[in-house]
């Protein structure tokens, strides 16, 4: 009996040390995002077009179409459903932490959050959107250490949800050393179980910053199935306030 208790405390005692870091390692991680981050193109106004190809094992690739537009400074997203046609209008509206899908059939709003995946991809909501402010917001660092990815060495940090906002409760981030570019994430439940990889292998040099137009997701529950998402038709161009408002999905059918 004594000896499982002082095993049991001893477990405790590793648990409260694991995944604990220093305010300056912490510091250092945030400040390596926010170096990542800002290589990125995406910031101000923008919109694209985002294509999604899910594959499943045994069943025909499916294809989905999304445009999208954002305003990173006042964390404003619109997202409309551009394919199927029989899915065509389907939204999300995202002002802050409130977040809305829209029914073009039913034309209603309802509440959702950023867990909530794209059809029937890998993706979530919250992959979609360039908010830079969100890790702090919504993450503490539990780990910062250095590794190699394939040929880059990489800084690997360990994030845990502090909020119910994000689509993961932990999540690893792989961060080029020479150029601070996101090449891999892996995230998993608050039990530490993996239940996807990410993977960002093309980017593109714009003179905005650099674009990772291509990223792929792999459900790592259900072996074979992953989500290809590529980027296109980028615009920088100001967009007009109407697109962030409930009235321009409604108006789109």
């Amino acid at each position: 009996m004594k000896k499982n208790l002082f095993l049991g405390l001893f477990l405790m005692i590793c648990v409260s040390a694991f995944g604990q870091v220093s305010e300056a390692e912490a510091d250092k991680a945030f400040k390596i995002i926010d170096e990542a981050n800002n290589q990125l193109a995406f910031d101000g106004d923008y919109s694209c077009t985002a294509s999604l190809v899910i594959e499943k094992p045994g069943k025909p690739k499916e294809n989905l179409q999304y445009k999208f537009f954002e305003r990173t400074e006042k964390d404003l997203f619109t997202m409309v459903q551009l394919f199927p046609e029989a899915d065509k209008g389907n939204g999300y509206l995202k002002e802050g932490d409130n977040i809305w899908s829209y029914d073009p059939i039913s034309r209603k709003f309802s509440h959702t959050s950023l867990k909530e995946a794209l059809g029937d991809s890998d993706i979530k909501v919250d992959d979609m959107s360039n908010d830079d402010s969100s890790f702090r917001k919504n993450y503490k660092v539990i780990g910062l250490k250095e590794e190699k990815l394939g040929k880059y060495d990489v800084y690997v940090i360990s994030l845990e949800a502090t909020t119910s906002l994000p689509a993961y409760e932990k999540s690893d981030f792989y961060i080029r050393k020479d150029i601070p570019l996101l090449l891999k994430k892996t995230d998993f439940s608050a039990s530490g179980r993996l239940m996807r990889t990410s993977l960002i292998p093309k980017y593109a040099k714009t003179e905005k910053g650099y674009i990772g137009y291509q990223q792929i997701m792999r459900d790592e529950l259900n072996p074979g199935e992953q989500t290809q998402l590529i980027l296109s038709d980028l615009s920088f161009e100001p967009l007009p306030d109407r697109i962030f408002t409930k009235a321009y999905l409604e108006g789109l059918n």
